[in-house]
């Protein structure tokens, strides 16, 4: 099985052909690329990967650039940190849709998928729709969390949640009441069990409600200013390259 690993962090990257090759000896990870431009090149000029690992964010744009300057036909399995793409992954060949850090396993279900799928993609369809929404969470999410405060466990029902944030190395909750506790799961994992259209990852800090959401105003640079209806510890700001993705999350309701 012939490889290409397309993701702007090295690290990642080197980590991601390092499982590859252990679970798969027989794989041979061809070539890595950590731009849209870089991709192009090599896609518009060599014979097509039986199979692509592709990151959203590259050094230069979103990955979905790809895809309009050349056909791919090949299954693709996403990996990010973010879980609002899902819709324009699967349109695009998007066999699976792993959310980082991801497991082993969730590694093996990925290439098991693709061997299944393997005659499905030759002729150039999708896979099954409701089955790859059902796993990647595009439902209502996690209902609630559970916390430990004074000596005791409480609940706290995730529409009562304005935001997670990290402070102090810690994932933090805080409701729209202002109240705040901490939680073992790391912003990573919270982000994968909840609902993309309900939370967004403004940054590595801030995953918010969209019911938090005051306004957003134009700042410096071609970024936004976010206002919640409750203070945040930080002044949320969202960068240029991210935007859209911002601005079309916040429409699609």
């Amino acid at each position: 099985m012939k490889i290409i690993i397309i993701e702007d962090e090295l690290k990642a990257a080197k980590s991601l052909a390092n499982l590859i090759t252990k679970m798969r000896p027989d794989a041979k990870i061809a070539a890595h690329f950590q731009s849209i431009e870089s991709s192009v090149n090599y896609l518009s000029q060599n014979e097509e990967p039986d199979l692509i690992f592709m990151d959203i964010q590259l050094s230069d744009g979103l990955c979905f650039e790809i895809f309009k300057a050349v056909k791919i036909h090949c299954p693709i399995v996403f990996c990010t940190a973010y879980g609002e793409y899902a819709m324009d992954a699967i349109k695009a060949n998007g066999i699976d849709y792993l959310l980082k850090p991801f497991s082993k396993d969730e590694l093996q279900e990925a290439f098991e998928k693709v061997e299944n799928f393997k005659n499905f993609f030759q002729q150039n369809t999708q896979p099954d729709l409701d089955g790859l929404l059902k796993k990647i969470g595009m439902d209502e999410g996690k209902k609630s969390f559970l916390v430990f405060t004074h000596n005791k466990y409480i609940t706290i029902q995730t529409d009562q949640i304005a935001f997670f944030y990290i402070r102090n190395d810690s994932s933090t909750i805080m409701t729209f009441h202002e109240e705040e506790y901490s939680i073992v799961q790391s912003l990573d994992q919270v982000q994968a069990l909840l609902s993309s259209k309900q939370f967004f990852r403004l940054n590595r800090q801030y995953l918010i409600n969209f019911k938090a959401i005051k306004e957003v105003e134009h700042y410096f640079d071609r970024k936004l200013f976010v206002k919640l209806v409750i203070p945040s510890p930080d002044k949320l700001l969202i960068g240029k390259e991210k935007t859209s993705v911002f601005l079309s999350w916040l429409e699609s309701r």
